[in-house]
């Protein structure tokens, strides 16, 4: 029993390390742990076009935020 569970997780690391492979690749800028919270996520049920569309919209209030920060400092 635990070399299956042994071969299972080192398969979902090989997975894992694959996606962030082609993450980087596409220049998407997920971390590994980011990476591995999304695909999480998509596998118990969310919907993966919402969940890019979140990411985007955080991207854009961090940004927004980043920017409004910077012009008090100045």
């Amino acid at each position: 029993m635990a070399s299956k569970e042994s071969d299972r997780i080192s398969s979902a690391q090989q997975t894992l390390d694959i996606l962030y492979d082609i993450s980087q690749l596409l220049n998407t800028g997920l971390d590994r742990e980011t990476l591995a919270t999304c695909v999480s996520m998509i596998e118990s049920g969310v919907n993966p076009e919402a969940l890019a569309a979140v990411i985007q919209e955080l991207r854009r209030e961090k940004a927004a935020l980043t920017a409004r920060a910077n012009e008090k400092a100045s």
